[in-house]
C-alpha cells in the first residue's frame, strides 16, 4: 500500500548524497554561507509527492507565507491556486447580535431551572448556526495549459517551500509563496498557457455580498469583492520570457491601507520585474533559517515526513505581524461553501494543541504568533470579562472570531471561563521554554495574571470548602446536552485552574512579586484534589466516572498537558495514570477523532510507554491524515479504527503528532508545576523498540538549552547540551548502566540525574559506548500499522 505521502525513500549513505544534491541546488541561489548548515533541510525524501490528479481542494499542495495561503491542485492541462488570506474575515455579528445581550450570570440560573434549550436557542440556532461571523476564502486562479500539456504529479519540495506541478513531459510549473513579500509567484515553463482566469468565490454569495467587479489592465486582471466592511482585491499579472511564462498573484484588503486595486498592481509589478530567481533567493534564505533551528530522525519514513511536513505549517501559516492559525490555518475551504466551523479559532483544544508543537523545535518566533495575538486583543477580553462574566481582569471566549469576538456555539466550551487558562498555559509554556524573562516581564505575567484575576472572581466556597466555579463542563463530554452542565468542578476546570495559579506563583517568584505568589498558590491549593474513583483512575468531576469511549481527553489534562500528576511524583500519581490509561484502553478508540490519537502518543510518551505512544502515531499518520498530510477528524481507512469516518480537516491533530514525536525524543520538565525548578533533561525517554537508530539536533529543553543527541543500537552513543542562560544542568541518567565520557570535568551527580553548571552559550558533551547489537524484541513491542490498498 502506497504511503499517503508517498515519495522515493532515501536512508543511509543515499539519503546523505540527496542531502547533497539538495544542498548544492540552494547554495546556487542563496550563496556558500549556506555549507555549514544544510544537513538540517530535510532532504528530498521527505518531500510531499501527489499522483494527479488531485480534485478536490483538501487534498492540494499547501503553500503559504503567513499572511497570504495557496492551494496548488489540477487535473488533466487544467492548474488551479485556491487563495486565502488570514485576515479575510466577515466580522459581523449575527442578525440581532443575540449574544451581546446574554451574560454568565443569565446562563448559570438557566442551568440551575434546567432549561439548556434556552441556553442552545441563543448560543446556538441564533449565535453560530448563523452565516456570519467567518472567515472567508479570496479567491481562485485557474490556468489551462493548452499546448498538449498534462498534468502528472505534484510536489511540495520542503526544504524551499516550493509547490511543483509536474506535467508529462518531465518539465514542471514551480510557485512560491515569496516567504519576504505579500506575493506569489508561479513559473510556467514552454508556450504561453491557453487561459489565465481569476475565479472569485462562490461561498461568499451565502453572506449576501454583490458580485465580484472584474477590471484589467494590459497583462494584469483582477477582481474586487465588496465584504463586510472591507474591500478585497485578487489579481494577477503575467509576462513572457524566452522559456517560460511569470505569474505574481496578490491579494490586498482595506486592512492595507489605500487603494486596493492599485496597491496589488502595484506588488505584481515589482514581483513581475524581480523575476522568480531573484525572489527565490530571499525566499529560500528565510526558509534556510527557519530549517536550520533544529532537526530531527527516526528510522520511520511516515513519522519523519509527517514531521516535517508539521514543521512546514508553522512556517507557510504561522508568522509574526500576521493572524495566527486558525481551525484551517491558510487554506480556507474552495468548495464553494464556507469553511467546516466557520474556519473560526476553537480554544477548547483546536488552538491550544496547534501551538504544543513549536516549542522544543525551536520555532518561538512561529509560536509567539499566536501570543502576541492573544496581548493585542487585551481589551476586547476585558470587555468580555466586564461584560459577559461581571469579573475584573480578563478572559477569552472558547469560540471566537479575528477580532476576539464571541462566536457562540455548545455553550459549555464556547462560553467555558477556563479555556482563558488554558490559553495562559502556553504563555507559561513560552517562558519556560525559552527562559526568557523580558517576555516573562512584558507578557505573560500580565497577560495571564488578567485572566487569573477574572477566574478567582468566579470561584466561590462549596459544602466542603473547596473553591469551585458556578458551572462547569469537560469538552465535550455529553455534547450540548443538559447532562453536559457537570457538578463543579469538573476534573477539566480543575486542572486549568490549578495550572494556571501554580504557574502564575511561579512567574511572580520569578517577577520578584512575593505577595502576589502567596495569593495565587493560595488558591490553587483551595481547589482541592483531582477526582479519582476506587480504582485510582481520573473522574469527570467529583459524582461522575467516564464510562465509555471520548475523543477529548479532557478529565485526563492533569496527566498532559499540565503534569500534574507525573510518574515521578509519588505512588499514587503512578496509580493514577495506571488505572486511568488502562481505563481508555478498555474502552477503546471507537469514538475517537484523528487527534485523539495523536493526543494520545504524546501522552503515553510523557509518561514513558513508547511503545503505545508509537503506536498511537502510527495510526494517526496513516489513518487519520489526507493524502496531502492534513488532519482529518475521521478514519480515512474506514478499518473501524473510529465510527467518526468524515473528512472535514483541522490542524491540530498534525501538531499535537509533532508534539508527541519531541517527548518521545526529549523531554526537560520539573516534577513540580509551579516550583520554580528547572526542568531535568530526559534523552529519548520514549523511544519504541523498533527505533533502533534515532538523531536530534538542538532541540530545546526548558530554559532554551538546545540538545542534540544520537542513539544507536537502542542505546544513546552521544549528546550534546548548549546552555541557553548561566544554569546549573541536570540531565537524567537513563542509559542502562553505560557510564557517558565528558568533555568537562565539572559534571557531577546527583542521585538520579548528572549535573554541571554552565554559563550561557557553554557546551557539554557526551560519549557512550555503542551497544553491540539492540536488544531482544521485547513482548510488548508494537508493530506498524498495515493499511490495505483497498481501505484507501
Amino acid at each position: 500500500m502506497q504511503s499517503p505521502l508517498a515519495v522515493g525513500v532515501c536512508r543511509g549513505s543515499r539519503a546523505r548524497w540527496c542531502g547533497w544534491v539538495v544542498a548544492i541546488v540552494v547554495l546556487a541561489a542563496v550563496g556558500s554561507d549556506a555549507a555549514a548548515e544544510t544537513n538540517r533541510w530535510p532532504g528530498a525524501e521527505l518531500n510531499l509527492k501527489l499522483q494527479a490528479p488531485i480534485s478536490t481542494w483538501d487534498e492540494a499542495v499547501p503553500l503559504g507565507n503567513g499572511l497570504l495561503g495557496g492551494l496548488l491542485w489540477g487535473e488533466g492541462d487544467l492548474l488551479r491556486l485556491s487563495l486565502d488570506r488570514g485576515d479575510l474575515w466577515d466580522e459581523r455579528p449575527a442578525p440581532g447580535d443575540p449574544l451581546s445581550r446574554f451574560t454568565y450570570s443569565q446562563m448559570v440560573g438557566l442551568v440551575a431551572a434546567g432549561k439548556n434549550s434556552e441556553i442552545a436557542r441563543i448560543a446556538d440556532a441564533e449565535g453560530y448556526d448563523q452565516k456570519h461571523p467567518t472567515k472567508i476564502p479570496a479567491g481562485r486562479l485557474e490556468v489551462r495549459l493548452g499546448g498538449g500539456r498534462k498534468l502528472r504529479d505534484f510536489e511540495l519540495a520542503l526544504a524551499t517551500a516550493e509547490g511543483r506541478a509536474w506535467m508529462e513531459d518531465g518539465s514542471s510549473v514551480d510557485a512560491l509563496f515569496d516567504a519576504e513579500r505579500p506575493v506569489a509567484v508561479v513559473r510556467i515553463p514552454g508556450a504561453a498557457p491557453e487561459s489565465i482566469r481569476l475565479l472569485a468565490p462562490e461561498s461568499v454569495k451565502q453572506l449576501g455580498y454583490p458580485a465580484a467587479v472584474q477590471g484589467s489592465e494590459g497583462l494584469v486582471q483582477w477582481f474586487v469583492q465588496e465584504a463586510a466592511g472591507s474591500r478585497v482585491c485578487v489579481a494577477v499579472g503575467s509576462r513572457r520570457t524566452e522559456l517560460a511564462t511569470l505569474l505574481a498573484v496578490s491579494v490586498t484588503s482595506s486592512a492595507d491601507g489605500g487603494d486596493v486595486v492599485e496597491l496589488a498592481k502595484s506588488r505584481i509589478k515589482s514581483a513581475l520585474d524581480s523575476g522568480y530567481e531573484v525572489l527565490r533567493v530571499e525566499h529560500v534564505r528565510w526558509w534556510r533559517g527557519f530549517w536550520d533551528k533544529s532537526r530531527v530522525g527516526v528510522p520511520d519514513l511516515d513519522v519523519e515526513r509527517h514531521y516535517a511536513l508539521v514543521q512546514y505549517f508553522y512556517g507557510a501559516a504561522s508568522r509574526l505581524g500576521a493572524p495566527p492559525m486558525p481551525l484551517q490555518g491558510v487554506w480556507t475551504a474552495d468548495a464553494g461553501s464556507l469553511p467546516p466551523w466557520k474556519g473560526d479559532y476553537h480554544h477548547d483544544l483546536n488552538t491550544q494543541m496547534s501551538y504544543m508543537g513549536y516549542q522544543a523545535s525551536g520555532r518561538f518566533d512561529e509560536g509567539r504568533c499566536f501570543l502576541e495575538f492573544l496581548w493585542d486583543r487585551m481589551p476586547v477580553f476585558r470587555k468580555f470579562a466586564r461584560e459577559f462574566l461581571g469579573t475584573p481582569g480578563a478572559n477569552v471566549p472558547g469560540v471566537m472570531t479575528l477580532a476576539g469576538a464571541r462566536l457562540g456555539g455548545w455553550a459549555q466550551y464556547s462560553l467555558s471561563p477556563t479555556q482563558a487558562g488554558w490559553l495562559a498555559h502556553l504563555f507559561y509554556l513560552h517562558w519556560r521554554q525559552t527562559g526568557d524573562d523580558v517576555f516573562l516581564r512584558d507578557r505573560a505575567y500580565p497577560w495571564c495574571s488578567e485572566v487569573g484575576e477574572s477566574l478567582a472572581a468566579l470561584l466561590r466556597k462549596d459544602a466542603s470548602g473547596r473553591l469551585v466555579l458556578p458551572v462547569s463542563s469537560s469538552p465535550e463530554i455529553h455534547d450540548n446536552s443538559q447532562q453536559a452542565w457537570l457538578k463543579p468542578n469538573s476534573n477539566y476546570d480543575l486542572a486549568i485552574l490549578r495550572m494556571l495559579f501554580l504557574g502564575l506563583r511561579e512567574m511572580a517568584v520569578a517577577s520578584g512579586r512575593e505577595s502576589e505568589a502567596g495569593r495565587w498558590a493560595g488558591l490553587a491549593s483551595g481547589l482541592g484534589e483531582l477526582h479519582v474513583g476506587p480504582d485510582a483512575a481520573l473522574w469527570i468531576n467529583e459524582v461522575e466516572p467516564l464510562t465509555e469511549s471520548h475523543r477529548h481527553f479532557s478529565n485526563l489534562m492533569g496527566i498532559y498537558p499540565f503534569n500534574l500528576v507525573t510518574v515521578e511524583g509519588s505512588d499514587r500519581d503512578r496509580e493514577i495514570i495506571r488505572s486511568s490509561l488502562k481505563q481508555f484502553d478498555g474502552f477503546g478508540t471507537k469514538a475517537w477523532c484523528g487527534y485523539s490519537f495523536s493526543w494520545m502518543a504524546a501522552m503515553r510518551a510523557r509518561v514513558g510507554d513508547a511503545e503505545a505512544a508509537a503506536r498511537n502515531l502510527d495510526l494517526f499518520v496513516k489513518a487519520f491524515v489526507l493524502r496531502n498530510g492534513f488532519h482529518a477528524n475521521g478514519d480515512q481507512t474506514k478499518s473501524g479504527l473510529s465510527s467518526f469516518t468524515y473528512r472535514p480537516f483541522t490542524l491540530e491533530g498534525n501538531f499535537l503528532a509533532a508534539a508527541a514525536l519531541h517527548e518521545m525524543l526529549l523531554q526537560g520538565w520539573a516534577q513540580a508545576p509551579g516550583g520554580g525548578q528547572p526542568g531535568v533533561i530526559r534523552i529519548f525517554p520514549a523511544v519504541p523498540w523498533r527505533w533502533h537508530e534515532a538523531s536530534f539536533e538542538d532541540l530545546r529543553a526548558e530554559g532554551g538549552h538546545r540538545v542534540s543527541a544520537r542513539r544507536e543500537n537502542n542505546g544513546t552513543t552521544w549528546f550534546r547540551v548548549t546552555a541557553a542562560r548561566d544554569e546549573s544542568v541536570r540531565i537524567r541518567d537513563n542509559f542502562g548502566g553505560r557510564t557517558p565520557k565528558w568533555s568537562l570535568g565539572s559534571v557531577g551527580r546527583d542521585g538520579s540525574d548528572f549535573v554541571v553548571a554552565l554559563k550561557r552559550g557553554e557546551t557539554v558533551e557526551a560519549t557512550l559506548p555503542r551497544p553491540e547489537s539492540a536488544p531482544a524484541k521485547p513482548a510488548d513491542a508494537i508493530e506498524p500499522m498495515v493499511v490495505r490498498a483497498a481501505a484507501r
